[in-house]
């Protein structure tokens, strides 16, 4: 029902019955909340992820898997590559260290090769820096740069952040020589906001001292996410003895556990999602800022931000459409049958993670 349509019978309810000023009030409040409730319904229309990987060096191998099994979960889930940005600050599956060259793995078994035949990289190497991660938010790049590096959204886009790296008391740092700060990423949310670049963003990070980043965010629609409080370090799961490295870290190992078990059609929620990494697990303290959000987790799908799901309507008739410009409408044609569809092999991803069922 629309809240017009409830405020009028609420005021016609007042004046037939001459109830009490609080009773008056009750219904206004609750009519209120209706209309609140309406316009917190999915009104998205499209879904980015951005995907930063912001550390160098063989050590941080882990940093690497971290993004490269969260690029894998979104696309497997289908958010296309065409609106995906990954930044990746090295080049873990080509390093003279790798034993085994042109992959990367994000768990002991070595299974699954998270680096895989189809990984489009669009930030890479030098090119990740606070400068261009800033500029690919806000949109101030140069008219030269291609369509793969432009973060294309509008009001209607959901997107889904994820960072990961080294971090402390307030910043992230880039690269080992740069930093940015908790407030410059909350002016650059800002800008977006102002520019109507966004219609919801879930702010995922991993790091330690994580929750410092999302303080000073003051911009709506922003659900933030971070592995460890401030003060608190954020920990690696376990080492691949044949890499000899960590090679995930504790939140993401669990947040892609439980991303496994989440389909295209999936029911699965945000306020599930939450609940992937209690600090049993973690050994850090996942922190969550939902005051800047105004729907309930609870009713909000998970594969508003990692998935891209489009609701399409499948007929095996053939539709007669319009001559440009003519006054007929769309109609079926029922008199025309495509026929009888053979059954297509399914394809599916493999698992990253071992899935142990409860």
């Amino acid at each position: 029902m629309h809240v017009l349509t409830v405020l009028a019978m609420c005021f016609t309810f007042i004046l037939a019955h001459q109830v009490s000023a609080a009773a008056a009030c009750a219904c206004l409040c609750k009519a209120w909340d209706q209309g609140v409730s309406e316009k917190l319904e999915k009104t998205h229309t499209n879904n980015w992820a951005v995907l930063v990987d912001t550390s160098r060096f063989w050590f941080n191998y882990r940093h690497v898997a971290n993004v490269l099994s969260m690029y894998r979960s979104v696309k497997r889930l289908g958010i296309p590559d065409s609106q995906i940005i990954l930044m990746v600050a090295d080049d873990m599956a080509c390093n003279p260290r790798n034993p085994r060259p042109a992959t990367v793995f994000n768990n002991a078994h070595q299974h699954i090769n998270v680096y895989g035949e189809d990984v489009e990289v669009d930030y890479r190497g030098y090119e990740v820096t606070v400068e261009n991660f800033v500029r690919l938010l806000t949109g101030r790049l140069a008219p030269s740069t291609p369509r793969s590096k432009r973060l294309l959204t509008d009001d209607g886009s959901n997107i889904l952040i994820y960072m990961t790296g080294h971090g402390g008391d307030g910043f992230l740092k880039f690269q080992d020589s740069e930093e940015i700060t908790n407030v410059e990423l909350a002016d650059a949310f800002e800008q977006m906001w102002q520019k109507k670049r966004y219609n919801e963003i879930l702010f995922i990070i991993d790091t330690c001292q994580a929750a410092s980043m999302y303080e000073h965010f003051y911009s709506p629609n922003i659900l933030a996410i971070a592995s460890s409080l401030v003060g608190e370090d954020s920990l690696s799961h376990h080492v691949d003895p044949a890499i000899g490295v960590y090679i995930i870290d504790r939140f993401t190992y669990y947040a892609l556990e439980f991303l496994e078990r989440v389909t295209p059609d999936s029911k699965k929620t945000l306020a599930q999602f939450l609940q992937v990494c209690p600090k049993r697990v973690c050994i850090s303290t996942v922190g969550v800022r939902r005051d800047l959000y105004k729907r309930d987790p609870s009713r909000v799908l998970v594969t508003e931000f990692f998935g891209s799901v489009r609701n399409v309507e499948l007929t095996s008739h053939i539709l007669d459409l319009p001559h440009c410009g003519g006054p007929r409408q769309v109609a079926i044609n029922k008199s025309i049958h495509t026929g009888s569809t053979k059954s297509k092999k399914q394809l599916h991803y493999a698992n990253q993670l071992p899935i142990h069922h409860s």
